[in-house]
């Protein structure tokens, strides 16, 4: 049960299979076709949720959102930074609870050529830094498997990112004093 139905805040004739995250964008892209609405809540929700997965959302990562919801999407850009504001503020609140919810979500509504397109996505957000960290590596490999992608599709996408990948890099040293020092 999400913390709004707990506070009666939700409107019970809602479609309970939607997650939460998914009906408040759905309901900012008013204008939109609900189903359009739905992809592109659930896309920016998943994005996000790479984002936030090392606790710190850069403000590098937020501009790859946004850019990448407008170009998916072909939102204007004030719409499009919107929908990444909610998703992220979504994300932040209730991402333990909605994250498998949006996930299988878009599952269901994206074919395999758009959740191909979600997970390269997925690595360039967190490659926003320039670095991706194990943490942030894992969460995109644990959403490849919601999203039934096989894992050779999760290792043909990573590879084009290796050139950030933190495990691939050479670790920091500490300092060495020198044998007469």
């Amino acid at each position: 049960m999400s913390i709004l139905k707990f506070f009666g805040l939700t409107n019970s004739t809602q479609d309970p299979s939607q997650a939460d995250a998914i009906r408040k964008i759905v309901r900012a892209l008013g204008q939109i076709d609900q189903e359009r609405a739905r992809y592109i809540a659930a896309f920016a929700y998943i994005l996000s949720r790479v984002a936030h997965a090392d606790m710190n959302v850069s403000p590098e990562e937020t501009t790859q959102i946004e850019r990448l919801v407008k170009e998916k999407s072909g939102l204007p850009e004030d719409q499009a930074v919107m929908v990444v504001q909610i998703a992220r503020h979504q994300n932040l609140l209730f991402g333990a609870t909605e994250d498998f919810l949006v996930t299988r979500e878009f599952r269901e509504i994206a074919s395999r050529e758009e959740r191909l397109s979600l997970l390269d996505c997925l690595f360039a957000v967190a490659a926003a830094e320039h670095h991706i960290s194990l943490t942030e590596e894992n969460e995109i490999r644990r959403i490849s498997g919601q999203l039934l992608l096989e894992h050779r599709d999760f290792i043909a996408v990573r590879s084009r990112y290796r050139d950030h990948l933190a495990v691939l890099k050479p670790a920091n040293k500490p300092a060495t004093r020198s044998p007469s020092g």
